[in-house]
């Protein structure tokens, strides 16, 4: 172990300090804090000279790994590169200062920015109308199903407890629709990687309230009979409801609105170029077509005769009694998130939409796709492709034709051969980010792949070229790859060990 590879609290040392402070501005001294003020007793803090913390933090800083230190070819969660004038307009002072009480009159350029990003987001999708409120993708999916529950609630249609799931869907969907109280009916894929149409027919009955649907799917497949579900749903009484993880490769091309889709959730750190890798923050804005309008949570943001913007709906008011607190908001769906979400997000997505303009968007969609279908095509002889179809964004692929198994006569194993894992692995010693394994779990050994449109071709060349290497290396030793990664300060952990038993603190054993 290096010796700045060790926790802040090993390098401590008593009677340490990294500080000196003197007096303030006023003259006081800067710890002159009132008794009240002051804890009985002193933290439990490292004590290390400030050049220890500094490199400390910086060599922890280079163990990450982000986008802008590596490709990152992770499937269904398109962590695109993040344009850096994204970051300079979310760290103007005036925006990281706001508070979601401040008056209204005081944040006007602030609630503009969520009612233009509202019309953006409308004509991109062809949705009605969005709100903002809830902080991240599956929390989009909740505030979605939501609204289609209090839909069918209002109208009495009381018997609509159950939505309709892909098996190919996203873990999240099932999740939210139980969290939201509601039963999850599962219909199965074709031999074409595509909802079965047939198999869906039976399902639709008026106990329905919708069905959820990622397209292109996580397969990463356009729906071609999307417009036959539709009328199938909508026949039945149900509502659909769009899953925006996959709409990267949509963007300026299609519109889940023109679908037939009622109610659709936007990943803003995916789609609009605010990387979420480290579980946060994010971003799940709600569209939902004309009709569905009043049933959006609140507070919103709305537009006045006079021009100017308020915050319609009461910020704080439980969900229970926001509907009845607010005239106008009877049929909302209630409060989802505190105010009005994580404003610095939807500003770094409104900041790309702009950068982009209206000529330019359109080449999104169209590059993503260009990029996938580019390593899917020179990757084939060497991956089993189990759908051979043109796709979208994203591919997944069914582990190695050869991974190096070795087997006797008899039948049985002589030698275990390379698993998608082991790729993985093997992947972080050439300085790629692992892709999304094991999932779906339509196929055994999964390895999805995400290009997104910002990588140049040199980089998908390079990463192409590394596949094959490691599909190569697999055939010929698929040992290597199970001793991999070799150039990480960790190598194979013991992931299982880790999850059940988390050492969460540090214990000191001097």
């Amino acid at each position: 172990m290096k010796y700045y590879d060790k926790l802040i609290f090993e390098l401590s040392r008593t009677g340490r300090t990294g500080y000196s402070l003197g007096q303030n501005e006023w003259g006081a001294s800067t710890d002159a804090l009132p008794a009240v003020l002051k804890r009985e007793t002193d933290p439990e803090l490292p004590e290390v000279f400030e050049v220890d913390v500094a490199r400390h933090y910086t060599n922890l800083s280079q163990m990450n790994f982000g986008v802008d230190t590596g490709f990152y070819p992770l499937g269904s969660c398109t962590m695109k590169y993040n344009p850096k004038i994204n970051e300079e307009i979310a760290s103007i002072k005036g925006f990281q200062g706001l508070h979601p009480l401040q008056p209204a009159s005081t944040v006007q350029g602030a609630l503009r920015i969520y009612h233009d990003m509202n019309r953006a987001l409308a004509a991109l999708s062809g949705m009605a109308q969005f709100t903002f409120n809830p902080c991240a993708g599956a929390h989009g999916e909740l505030a979605g199903l939501m609204i289609m529950r209090q839909y069918h609630l209002l109208r009495g249609d009381l018997n609509r407890t159950k939505v309709i799931v892909p098996d190919s869907a996203h873990g999240t969907n099932p999740a939210s629709a139980a969290v939201c109280g509601l039963d999850v009916v599962v219909v199965k894929s074709n031999e074409h990687g595509l909802v079965d149409v047939e198999a869906l027919k039976p399902l639709l009955a008026d106990d329905i309230a919708g069905i959820m649907l990622t397209n292109p799917n996580t397969l990463g497949l356009f729906e071609r009979e999307i417009e036959e579900i539709a009328a199938l749903v909508h026949g039945c009484g149900g509502l659909l409801y769009y899953d925006g993880a996959n709409l990267n490769p949509l963007l300026g091309v299609a519109r889940p609105g023109d679908m037939g889709f009622d109610i659709l959730h936007i990943n803003i750190h995916k789609t609009f170029s605010t990387p979420h890798g480290g579980g946060g923050p994010g971003a799940g804005p709600v569209g939902v077509c004309e009709k569905l309008v009043p049933y959006l949570p609140v507070p919103k943001v709305v537009k006045a005769a006079d021009g100017s913007f308020k915050i319609f709906g009461k910020p704080g008011v439980p969900p229970a009694c926001q509907a009845k607190n607010t005239a106008g908001c009877e049929e909302s769906a209630g409060q989802v998130s505190a105010y009005l979400g994580n404003f610095l997000v939807i500003l770094r997505g409104y900041v790309y939409i702009l950068s982009l303009g209206k000529q330019h968007v359109k080449w999104v969609g169209k590059y993503a796709t260009l990029a996938a279908n580019y390593i899917k095509e020179s990757l084939k002889d060497f991956y089993k492709l189990p759908v051979p179809s043109i796709c979208k964004h994203e591919f997944v692929f069914d582990g190695l034709i050869d991974d190096g198994s070795k087997v006797a006569a008899d039948g049985t194993v002589e030698r275990e051969g390379a698993t998608t894992l082991d790729v993985a692995k093997r992947l972080l010693d050439f300085g790629f980010h692992a892709p999304t394994i094991y999932f779906p779990l339509l196929f055994h050994q999964a390895i999805m792949i995400e290009p997104t449109e910002t990588e140049s071709k040199e980089t998908l060349d390079a990463f192409i070229a590394v596949m094959k290497e490691i599909a190569c290396e697999a055939a010929e030793d698929p040992a290597l790859l199970k001793s991999a990664p070799r150039n990480t300060p960790i190598s194979r952990p013991d992931e299982t060990m880790a999850a059940r038993q988390p050492i969460l603190k540090f214990a000191d054993e001097t």
